[in-house]
C-alpha cells in the first residue's frame, strides 16, 4: 500500500497551514535578499581594484549581478521547495506577494535559461577552437570573437537584406492567406492571468448551488495543491462538466474559480472553434493548448481552462450514432410534458393556471436556452465530408480530444533531440551505453510540470456530448445544477438585496421567504434584474431606496411585460374575478401541499387574470388523490361561473383542454381511474350496485360534456391521444372529469359568500401576493364540503 512519508504542509490548500507555509517563505526570501547583499562587495572589489574599471560601471555590473543572484536563488528554491496554496484566502497581502513572487521566478528562470544556452554555446565554439591551430584559446576571446563576427555580417546589406525580407515575405503570405480568419478564431480565446482582471465574483457570491460550489470547491483545491494526495495514490481530475439549465450559475461559478484560483485562466466559447477553411479549428484547438501551457510555465506550472457552451464542439460525432434511449423519442412521463404553454409554463393555453413544481421549473428552464443555430461557415467545418474520415470533419473535436490527453507528454522537439542523440550513440559502436552506474546516455524526456485544468458548461443533456469528451480523464467530473428552488431563490435574494438601497421592511426574513415563494421560476439573472428594477422605479417617482410595491412590479414587468391596465365592462370584470377565485379556492381546500402565491385579473398577454401556486415541498411524483386536486383546481373556475351565472364563459376553454388532458394522462399513463363511490355505508347489494352505476353514468355524462375534442396541443401525444380514442378508457377519463368538477361545483356552491368576497377583494386590489393572498383565503374560513351523490341538488346541470 502507498504511504505519504511526510507531512507536506500543503496538504490544506486554504487553511493555517498554507499561511504557515507563506510566512515562512516570506522569512526565507528576506534571508536569501541578506545573503545576496551581504556578498555585494565581493565583485565591487573585483572590478574596481582588480580589473581597474571606473567607478560607476563598476558599481552598476555589481548591482546586475546581485539582483542576478538573487534572481537565481529564487529559481533554486522555487524548484526545491513547495509553495504555498492561496486558493480561497482573504487575506490580500499574502496573494499579492505570491503574484510578485511568482513574477520574479518566471523573469529569472527565462533570463538565467537564456544565460545557460550561451554559455553552453561559447563553450561548444570554444572547444571546436581549440581543434584548430594558431587559434584563440581562451574562453573569453571565443565569446568576443563571435561577437565581432556578427557584427561584421550584420553591416553587409546583403546579408541583413537577406535577413529582414525573407521572414517578412513569408508572414505577409500567410496573413494574406489565414491572417484573417485567424485573427477572428484566436481573439475569442480571452487569457487572464492573475491580477489582470476581477470579475468581482466570489465563491461566497454564488448562491442557490450549494452542493454544486462544495464539489467544485473540492476539485479546485486538490487541483491547485494536491501533491500529498497524489503521493498517496490518488490522481487529480484532468476536467470538470457543468451541467444544468442556462441561467443557473454556471459561467459565474466558473468565474468565481477564476477569482479565487491564484492561476492564469483562458476562456474560450465553443462556436469559437467554428473557421471556415477545414484545418483551421485544430489550428485553434492547438494554439489554445499552446497559450494555457506558456501560461502555466510563466504562473508556476497551472492554467485553468474555460469552454462555454461545450456542446457547439463536443457533440456526439454521428459516426458513433445515436445517445442511448434517444433513437426514437420517448413517451411523456410528466404532465408537465404535455401541457406547457407561454414563457411562464402556464397548465392552460389561456395562461391564468400556474404551479410551480421540480418538473414544472425544470421545462420552464429548458424552453429558455437559447436555440443555437449553427452558421454557414460552422456547418462546412462540421459537416464537410474529408477524404479518409468517412464523412464527418469534426476537426477541433478530435483535437481537443488529442490535446486533453497530451497535456501531460514530453516536449517532442526535447525527446526528438534526446532520442537522437541517443540513437546517435549507439549506432557508433563505440560509447558504451553504461560504465559502471553511470550511464552515458540522456535520461529519457520527461512530462513537462504543466497542470491544464479545463471546465466546460453547457445545458444538453449529457448523453447528446461525445462520450469520448466526457469519459474520466478529460471531463470525467460531472457537476449537476439544479433549477433554484425556493430556498436557493432566497438565498439568492439575500445576496442581491442587500447590493441595492431598499427600505428596512425587506429586510424582515418573512417578507424575504415571502418574495421567494411568490418569484416562481426565477434564475438568478433575473433575481439581479428584478432588483436593479425595482430600484429604477423607486428612483423615477423620487424615492433613494425601493420598497416590497416596487418590487411586485418590477417582477409583473420581467415576467410578462409591462401589465395592461385595460378597464373591463364592470360586468366582466367581476366574472373574471369571479374565474379566478373559483381556481384560488379550489386550490387552497384540495391541494394540500400547495400553497398560493398570486391571484390577478391584470391583462398580460393573452391572459385576462391567472392564478399561481407554488409546492410546498419538492416532489418527484405524484399520488392519484394529488392529480385529482389538480384537476379540481382546474376545473375551479368553470363550476364557480356555474354557481354564480348558471352558465360558464368562453375563458374556460384553456382549463377544459387542461383538465382533459391531465384525466386522460391519468387514465392512459398512470393506470389511475375514478374515485370508489361509497353508499349506504358501504353495504355492496344488488341496489346499491345499481345506484352506484347510474351515479358514475352521471360524472361520465358530465365528463363527456365538459371533455375537451379538438385536436393539436396534448392530445396529438400517445398517452392521451390513444386514452381518448379507446373507448373504455375514454369513459373512465370521462368519469374522472365528472367527479372532480362535482366537487369544484359542491365545493363553491357551499362556500359562495366567501367566493364572492374574495372576488370583491380582486376587483378591488386588481393583484394579490404573497402572504396577503394566504391571509385572505385562511380569512375566508372555506370548508370542503361533504358529498351525498343520492342528493340531486349536488349535481350541476350543464
Amino acid at each position: 500500500m502507498a504511504s505519504v512519508p511526510e507531512q507536506l504542509s500543503t496538504i490544506a490548500p486554504a487553511g493555517e497551514a498554507s499561511k504557515a507555509l507563506a510566512a515562512q517563505w516570506r522569512r526565507l526570501i528576506r534571508a536569501a535578499t541578506f545573503i545576496a547583499v551581504l556578498t555585494s562587495p565581493i565583485p565591487f572589489l573585483f572590478f574596481y581594484f582588480q580589473q581597474d574599471w571606473p567607478l560607476g560601471w563598476a558599481i552598476v555590473v555589481t548591482f546586475l549581478l546581485i539582483i542576478a543572484y538573487r534572481g537565481l536563488l529564487d529559481v533554486a528554491l522555487r524548484r526545491l521547495i513547495p509553495w504555498p496554496s492561496l486558493f480561497a484566502n482573504d487575506e490580500q497581502k499574502l496573494r499579492d506577494e505570491d503574484v510578485v513572487n511568482r513574477r520574479r521566478a518566471w523573469f529569472w528562470s527565462k533570463r538565467w535559461r537564456l544565460v545557460y544556452l550561451i554559455v553552453l554555446f561559447i563553450t561548444i565554439c570554444y572547444v571546436a577552437v581549440l581543434l584548430v591551430p594558431g587559434g584563440d584559446h581562451t574562453w573569453w576571446g571565443t565569446a568576443t570573437g563571435m561577437v565581432d563576427w556578427v557584427k561584421e555580417q550584420l553591416q553587409n546589406p546583403a546579408v541583413a537584406g537577406y535577413v529582414v525580407i525573407l521572414p517578412m515575405l513569408f508572414l505577409v503570405n500567410f496573413l494574406i492567406l489565414f491572417g484573417p480568419l485567424m485573427i477572428m478564431g484566436i481573439t475569442q480565446i480571452q487569457a487572464f492571468e492573475p491580477g489582470d482582471a476581477d470579475w468581482g465574483v466570489k465563491l461566497e457570491d454564488v448562491r442557490g448551488q450549494a452542493e454544486a460550489k462544495e464539489e467544485v470547491r473540492k476539485i479546485v483545491s486538490l487541483w491547485q495543491s494536491g501533491e500529498a494526495f497524489e503521493k498517496a495514490g490518488g490522481k487529480r481530475e484532468r476536467g470538470i462538466l457543468f451541467l444544468g439549465p442556462p441561467g443557473t450559475g454556471k459561467t459565474m461559478l466558473s468565474k468565481a474559480v477564476a477569482t479565487g484560483f491564484n492561476c492564469p485562466f483562458v476562456s474560450i466559447p465553443g462556436s469559437g472553434f467554428a473557421q471556415s477553411f477545414i484545418g483551421m479549428d485544430a489550428v485553434i484547438v492547438r494554439y489554445l493548448a499552446w497559450k494555457a501551457k506558456r501560461l502555466a510555465r510563466k504562473w508556476g506550472g497551472q492554467c485553468i481552462v474555460f469552454i462555454d457552451e461545450i456542446d457547439a464542439v463536443g457533440m456526439r460525432r454521428q459516426s458513433l450514432g445515436p445517445a442511448a434511449g434517444h433513437a426514437t423519442p420517448l413517451p411523456a412521463t410528466r404532465f408537465e410534458e404535455l401541457a406547457f404553454y407561454g414563457p411562464n409554463g402556464s397548465l392552460t393555453a389561456s395562461g391564468d393556471l400556474i404551479l410551480e413544481t421540480r418538473a414544472w421549473r425544470d421545462r420552464l428552464f429548458e424552453v429558455r436556452a437559447p436555440q443555437r443555430k449553427a452558421t454557414f461557415l460552422g456547418r462546412i467545418v462540421n459537416q464537410m465530408p474529408v477524404p479518409g474520415m468517412g464523412g464527418q470533419g469534426q476537426l477541433a473535436l478530435n483535437q481537443l480530444l488529442v490535446v486533453m490527453d497530451g497535456i501531460g507528454n514530453p516536449p517532442y522537439m526535447k525527446k526528438m533531440r534526446r532520442n537522437w542523440l541517443n540513437t546517435f550513440l549507439d549506432s557508433t559502436y563505440v560509447f558504451p551505453r553504461r560504465i559502471g552506474r553511470v550511464s552515458l546516455r540522456l535520461p529519457r524526456a520527461r512530462p513537462r510540470n504543466e497542470q491544464i485544468y479545463f471546465i466546460g458548461a453547457c445545458n444538453v443533456p449529457i448523453d447528446s456530448l461525445d462520450p469520448a469528451l466526457t469519459r474520466p480523464g478529460r471531463l470525467g467530473r460531472h457537476v449537476w445544477f439544479r433549477t433554484p428552488t425556493k430556498q436557493d431563490r432566497l438565498d439568492i435574494f439575500d445576496l442581491y438585496i442587500d447590493k441595492v438601497s431598499h427600505s428596512e421592511a425587506l429586510d424582515e426574513r418573512r417578507r424575504r421567504d415571502e418574495i421567494a415563494r411568490v418569484t416562481n421560476g426565477y434564475s438568478p439573472a433575473m433575481i439581479e434584474q428584478v432588483c436593479s428594477m425595482a430600484l429604477t422605479i423607486a428612483h423615477h417617482d423620487g424615492r433613494p431606496a425601493f420598497d416590497f410595491e416596487d418590487l411586485f412590479e418590477a417582477m409583473t414587468t420581467v415576467e410578462s411585460g409591462t401589465a395592461i391596465n385595460v378597464e373591463y365592462v364592470p360586468d366582466e370584470t367581476r366574472a373574471v374575478a369571479i374565474h379566478e377565485a373559483g381556481h384560488a379556492v379550489a386550490s387552497h381546500v384540495y391541494m394540500k401541499d400547495v400553497e398560493s402565491t398570486r391571484l390577478s385579473i391584470r391583462m398580460r398577454g393573452q391572459s385576462l387574470g391567472h392564478h399561481q401556486a407554488l409546492e410546498k415541498e419538492e416532489r418527484f411524483s405524484k399520488w392519484r388523490s394529488e392529480q385529482m386536486a389538480a384537476l379540481v383546481w382546474t376545473l375551479g373556475a368553470m363550476a364557480a361561473e356555474r354557481v354564480f351565472y348558471d352558465e360558464n364563459s368562453t375563458g374556460v376553454g384553456g382549463d377544459v383542454q387542461s383538465a382533459t388532458a391531465r384525466a386522460a394522462f391519468m387514465v392512459g399513463a398512470s393506470a389511475m381511474g375514478p374515485e370508489y363511490v361509497e353508499l349506504n355505508g358501504g353495504s355492496d347489494d344488488d341496489a346499491t350496485s345499481e345506484a352506484r352505476a347510474k351515479i358514475m353514468k352521471r360524472f361520465e355524462e358530465i365528463g363527456i360534456q365538459i371533455m375537451n375534442r379538438t385536436n393539436g396541443g396534448p392530445f396529438a401525444h400517445d398517452a392521451t391521444s390513444s386514452a381518448l380514442n379507446d373507448h373504455d378508457k375514454r369513459k373512465a377519463a370521462a368519469q374522472i372529469l365528472g367527479q372532480a368538477y362535482v366537487k369544484a361545483y359542491n365545493l363553491v356552491r357551499q362556500n359562495k359568500d366567501a367566493v364572492s368576497k374574495i372576488a370583491d377583494v380582486v376587483v378591488a386590489r386588481r393583484e394579490i401576493y404573497g402572504d396577503e393572498l394566504l391571509d385572505l383565503l385562511r380569512n375566508a374560513n372555506l370548508t370542503e364540503p361533504t358529498i351525498d351523490y343520492t342528493e340531486e341538488a349536488v349535481w350541476p346541470k350543464l
